[in-house]
């Protein structure tokens, strides 16, 4: 799949996700529930601001120091004669993991959910070296049957209803039950039981990882990620390059941070630590097992002023609180990765010639700022891509270039700027039906098209305080 997702362009993206109701209105109700409970976890937490900056001390200090983090978890891996490869690019990443599915002669791979191996477009890789892959979080399974991208970092089918879901269990595997909840959850690990059991390769992602100790942490919900771990004779985990912590001490926080911050939950159902291979005393666990860590554009964004967006920890907190998001959807943002992070992250890694237009896609209201629970400053960086798009780039309209240039005269100009609040009513006659603009001219098109925009009022402010003040004299 890699970072991108399909070829629309982003005005046609947009306009699909506004006209979808169903899925507008089952963002909002999450993003409602995914809010209430990051507050009442904070509350009960007590102090979450100093958690806040606690957090993101952690993570500035690891992004500071990567290099040696990364080499002590590289030296803790290999320690216990298991393997860490890195990789540079996507393509590095995918041919490592395709050259061990060779060797293994693996041909079904199951997988934990995973945003950067979506990112480098693994399935796709394995999918060409002859394997079956299969993705076992039940989100996942349901995107990968109805061949959908994911439109949530923490819950990728959030844009279904479970009508959709018995329809596309129906169709993809002859699933004949009603739609309620629970028969559809035991027709999945009916299912995905067989494929576990079967499996020669297992794949993951990676939370974090822990420098000290070498060892890998996947926090979950639904208890697949140790069948991927446990069943397969070889495990493979795939990691961001910034998905380190130092110390076990560490990981208590940001963990801490992360789960009541994702979707208000003190802890998740299941925090696994993995240290690699199964000991002679184990009855499971791989007989192999290959930490793959990505690069795949981060380290040039490491000592620029946009590196604490690597600070992310994936709670999709800034996504939950973005009013742009509520209205148009996850898929609209074009990116495996959406929302308010997405807009900051996917022009760094894939660049701004395809995502020039995420940077817009936000009010700047600072609700995602206010949210994330590692403080990273995401509508600053909002603000400087929207600069480096103009300034550097040089990819903004000519029209919109001129358009300001016009305004800044315009509002410099006293006499002009008095001139033409006195005519704006008039001049907007032509389009102005019952207070409201329709289908305004020019640049107003769009606006007026897609959301109600009032009329120049009858008086501007000045006469109405000028008579205003006539009468309060006269009294």
């Amino acid at each position: 799949m890699g970072i991108r997702i399909g070829d629309k362009p982003y005005a046609e993206r947009i306009q699909a996700g506004i006209e979808n109701s169903f899925m507008r209105q089952a963002v909002s109700s999450a993003q409602g529930r995914f809010r209430t409970g990051r507050l009442k976890a904070a509350e009960e937490l007590g102090d979450w601001e100093d958690w806040r900056t606690l957090g993101e001390e952690i993570r500035h200090h690891t992004m500071e120091n990567l290099d040696y983090y990364l080499h002590q978890l590289s030296e803790q891996v290999e320690k216990r004669g298991e393997t860490v490869f890195f990789a540079e690019t996507a393509e590095e990443a995918n041919a490592y993991v395709q050259e061990v599915a060779t060797k293994k002669q693996a041909r079904k791979v199951v997988k934990s959910k995973s945003m950067v191996t979506e990112e480098i477009g693994l399935n796709e890789a394995l999918e060409q070296s002859g394997c079956e892959v299969v993705e076992s979080d039940l989100g996942e399974w349901i995107l990968q049957l109805d061949e959908d991208p994911p439109s949530h970092i923490v819950t990728p089918a959030l844009h279904k209803n479970k009508e959709q879901i018995r329809e596309t269990f129906a169709n993809k595997k002859g699933y004949t039950k009603t739609d309620q909840p629970e028969e559809l959850a035991a027709f999945a690990r009916e299912q995905l039981r067989k494929d576990f059991l079967e499996a020669d390769l297992g794949v993951t992602g990676c939370n974090f990882a822990v420098a000290e100790s070498g060892a890998v942490t996947l926090v979950t919900n639904e208890g697949n990620a140790r069948m991927v771990t446990s069943l397969p004779d070889t495990h493979i985990a795939v990691m961001g390059m910034e998905r380190v912590v130092p110390t076990w001490e560490e990981l208590e926080v940001v963990v801490s941070l992360l789960t009541r911050a994702a979707v208000g939950q003190k802890l998740t159902s299941y925090i696994t630590a993995l240290t690699g291979t199964r000991l002679e005393d184990e009855t499971d666990g791989p007989e192999d097992f290959h930490l793959v860590i990505v690069d795949n554009g981060r380290s040039k964004i490491l000592g620029t002023e946009f590196q604490s967006a690597l600070h992310c920890i994936r709670c999709a907190a800034c996504i939950n609180a973005c009013p742009v998001y509520r209205h148009v959807g996850g898929h609209s943002y074009g990116s495996i990765y959406p929302g308010p992070i997405g807009a900051v992250l996917t022009p760094l890694l894939d660049g701004y010639e395809d995502h020039k237009d995420l940077p817009y896609a936000s009010t700047l209201c600072a609700a995602c700022t206010e949210a994330c629970p590692v403080k990273i400053p995401l509508h600053e960086h909002l603000i400087r891509h929207r600069e480096i798009i103009v300034e550097r780039e040089q990819m903004g309209a000519k029209s919109e270039e001129w358009m300001m240039k016009g305004f800044a005269k315009w509002a410099s100009t006293p006499a002009a700027y008095k001139l033409s609040t006195k005519m704006a009513r008039t001049a907007m006659k032509p389009w102005t039906k019952d207070e409201q603009i329709e289908k305004g001219p020019g640049p107003l098109k769009g606006w007026t098209e897609s959301r109600d925009f009032p009329a120049p009022a009858k008086k501007n402010f000045r006469e109405w305080y000028k008579q205003r003040e006539k009468r309060r004299g006269e009294a």
